[in-house]
């Protein structure tokens, strides 16, 4: 026989962190300098920053960063899909296309994109569309359709669109190939498995860095002042070439960009919490009892 003996709960004793202390001291102190250092000092002229923070010529060039981000991602995201699902088609000219166009605009700076783009009808000063070395169905001047706006919609989406291609290639990656074969298995066609069946469970590899991308985008929208669309920087410059207060308008500058970036931040983390959530509340179902014979 065994006799149960009442046990005494051992107490919890927390680990010694000796170098917390003087970590946190030294970052209050580098904190404390930096503060001061930007208080005191009259040149950033703080009452500057102030005047032009909510200047409406700023806000319109905010305005257009933030819609030149949206409809530029929206386009590198549906074409990174397609680039992605291309690449994974098992068709050798498919994955070849778009491993070409992933090489291409990955290994090339995004700067340098965005004014060839620009001056591309140094090149074609008509574009047309029609069949091959036959008759053209209708031809436009380059300079009609080749704007700023234009330039930087499609330099930034087609751009985008090669890194989205990647992470979208590792979402699809990411889900097993048994949930095809029962996708399959029950009949359902390659586009409705990869619509229902694939995509929905990849979402939780691709949106985190998804979000990174957006946030990247945001600030890479600053690239299409060097092709004169007012956005924000460009509206920033347009400003300090007149008064010569550079330091205080690049100020602004960054103060809408952290405020943004920062708006894009809190709405990735709601949304990684919810797919996380929403990955935990799925339980396998219990097997069924087997029925008595």
């Amino acid at each position: 026989m065994s006799s149960s003996r009442p046990t005494t709960p051992l107490p919890v004793v927390r680990r010694r962190r000796l170098g917390r202390v003087p970590a946190m001291i030294v970052v209050v102190l580098v904190a404390t300098l930096i503060v001061a250092a930007l208080a005191s000092n009259p040149r950033f002229e703080w009452g500057v920053v102030g005047e032009y923070l909510f200047s409406p010529s700023i806000v319109q060039g905010a305005g257009v960063t933030v819609g030149l981000t949206v409809v530029a991602m929206a386009i590198g995201i549906l074409l990174g899909i397609v680039l992605a699902v291309m690449r994974q088609s098992g068709g050798v000219i498919l994955s070849a296309a778009a491993g070409l166009y992933i090489w291409f605009f990955r290994g090339t700076p995004q700067l340098v994109q965005l004014i060839f783009w620009y001056n591309i009808g140094a090149l074609y000063p008509k574009l047309s569309l029609g069949v091959p070395f036959g008759p053209q169905w209708f031809s436009v001047d380059a300079n009609d359709v080749v704007t700023p706006l234009a330039t930087a919609i499609f330099g930034l989406g087609l751009n985008e669109a090669a890194y989205m291609a990647e992470i979208v290639r590792a979402g699809l990656t990411a889900v097993g190939p048994g949930q095809r074969e029962a996708a399959a298995a029950l009949g359902l066609s390659r586009w409705h498995s990869l619509t229902r069946i694939v995509l929905p469970q990849a979402m939780r590899v691709i949106v985190p860095p998804t979000g990174n991308q957006v946030i990247s985008m945001l600030k890479s929208t600053s690239l299409v002042s060097v092709i004169a669309l007012a956005e924000l920087l460009y509206s920033a410059q347009s400003i300090y070439t007149r008064t010569f207060q550079t330091i205080p308008l690049l100020i602004v500058v960054s103060l809408w960009y952290l405020a943004m970036t920062t708006v894009l931040t809190l709405g990735q983390r709601q949304l990684e919490r919810r797919l996380n959530s929403g990955a935990r509340g799925l339980r396998p179902a219990a097997a069924a009892p087997r029925p008595h014979e």
